[in-house]
């Protein structure tokens, strides 16, 4: 080769090192620079909590995958012990035809599972929504005697889950429920009702669940604008006990109480007032004409059925129980002395008709005077009352005869009268318009005048001492 070449070839190696070395030296520099641009100062240096870090499938904290939550903790242990307590939000309805009531609380769980445990540098909580409580094991909480429950679902279910790094669960859902009330109403509606509402674990018995209430009467914490219509809540109040079924053994089971009296006020007016209206107006048939019989009739028959009405109207709206309530007292009563006023106008009206007949065949018996001593002849035109015809009982004999012979259109009634002067009659009533009202009334409705507002004042005042 001629030495021209030989140099060329030289010089194109040596090129060709030299610029591999710059291309290295510069890859270098850049590498570190970058380095040295993604390490923090010490400054701004911070402990970052591992509980706030997102991490991928295989860096989860809750190891939820490497356990079986079908199995309780601590299982085959002692009993784990689940805190409850309960934030009453409301209490909707109270129905006595169904025995039943609604209410709607937050239900909180208070238990220890390790397997929940994770790292944590700060101590903080994790919370999640409802979709971690179906991987994990919860207390198995049901309503005792409840007829409808669920849980709120606008615009998510209303659970919440919070754990903390030693294991701790908080467990937290809104839930609305109706549940049986048995209720004596045997003093409706001057009632006083106590209500439970019970909570026990369905599968869990006392050897696997111990429930309690967390901070015991403290638990129990009601809104102070729960309010009802037609009751006053007296108390909340928290009770727990054991329950024993045969086939599957005993259970812890928790009560939520509470006590309502009901407003007397509306059953004042809707009841009690109408049905001594109608008793008083019942009354004012004792100071009616007895001979008005279109009159009392009808005001009889009319408070009877507004009696009638009151009565049912009251027992629509009640359950159809086997014993009498204090209202069914109240108005059954009231219909009684109602009735009997229709009764005491018969028994007037009857024993005028019969007296009415003795007169009529006394005048056919004794047509006239003849013979009959110690007798005082009064004359009655056919038009007048009773009280015109005993204001005669002074004529003599020969002073209505003489009448007679001038009034051809006037008949002759012969009465025996007593032997009482006049001077006593006249000092035993005073005024004529006193004569008038006693001969025109009849014995009974003199008494019932009396007797009928006495009893019924009477009876008031037994019912309300007894009830109230």
């Amino acid at each position: 080769m001629p030495p021209l070449y030989r140099l060329l070839l030289v010089t194109l190696c040596l090129a060709s090192l030299a610029e591999s070395r710059k291309h290295r030296r510069r890859r270098w520099t850049a590498g570190r620079l970058e380095a040295q641009r993604q390490q923090p100062s010490n400054i701004y240096k911070k402990n970052h909590d591992l509980t706030k870090t997102r991490r991928g499938k295989t860096e989860q904290l809750l190891r939820v995958d490497d356990h079986d939550f079908t199995m309780r903790p601590a299982f085959g242990g002692p009993a784990i012990p689940v805190g409850v307590d309960v934030q009453v939000e409301s209490l909707d309805t109270i129905s006595e035809v169904d025995m039943d009531f609604t209410m709607t609380l937050y239900l909180r769980h208070y238990w220890k599972d390790e397997r929940l445990s994770f790292p944590s540098t700060t101590n903080k909580s994790m919370t999640f929504d409802g979709r971690l409580v179906k991987k994990i094991w919860v207390p198995d909480v049901f309503f005792v005697h409840s007829k409808r429950s669920f849980i709120h679902d606008t615009t998510t279910d209303n659970i919440m889950l919070r754990l903390y790094p030693d294991g701790q669960v908080l467990y937290s859902m809104r839930v609305t429920v109706t549940s049986m009330c048995n209720m004596d109403l045997s003093r409706f509606p001057l009632d006083t009702q106590t209500c439970s509402l019970e909570l026990e674990s369905y599968a869990y018995t006392d050897e696997d669940l111990m429930l309690y209430w967390k901070n015991g009467d403290e638990s129990l914490k009601t809104d102070e604008k729960i309010s009802l219509s037609q009751f006053l809540i007296q108390k909340f109040h928290t009770t727990s006990r054991l329950a024993f079924y045969s086939s599957t053994g005993w259970y812890n089971r928790l009560y939520i109480n509470f006590t309502l009296r009901r407003h007397i006020f509306f059953f004042l007016l809707q009841t009690y007032f109408p049905a001594t209206l109608m008793v008083m107006l019942s009354w004012v048939s004792f100071w009616i004409d007895r001979r008005a019989v279109p009159a009392r009739v009808s005001l009889g028959i009319t408070t009877v059925l507004t009696m009638s009405t009151i009565i049912t109207g009251v027992n629509a709206s009640m359950p159809r129980v086997s014993y009498i309530k204090a209202v069914d007292i109240y108005l059954w009563i009231s219909f009684v002395f109602v009735f009997l006023s229709v009764l005491e106008y018969a028994a007037v009206n009857y024993l005028t008709t019969v007296q009415e007949w003795k007169e009529r065949k006394l005048r056919e018996k004794f047509p006239c005077t003849c013979g009959l001593p110690h007798t005082k002849t009064m004359l009655l035109d056919g038009n007048y009352s009773e009280s015109d015809a005993n204001s005669l009982a002074g004529y003599t004999r020969n002073q209505i005869v003489n009448d007679d012979m001038e009034r051809h259109d006037k008949i002759v009634v012969h009465m025996g009268v007593s032997n009482e002067s006049n001077s006593a009659r006249k000092r035993r009533l005073k005024g004529p318009m006193g004569l008038r009202i006693m001969q025109n009334t009849h014995a009974i409705d003199k008494y019932s005048r009396l007797i009928f507002p006495a009893s019924y004042i009477f009876f008031n005042l037994i019912y309300w001492c007894v009830f109230c």
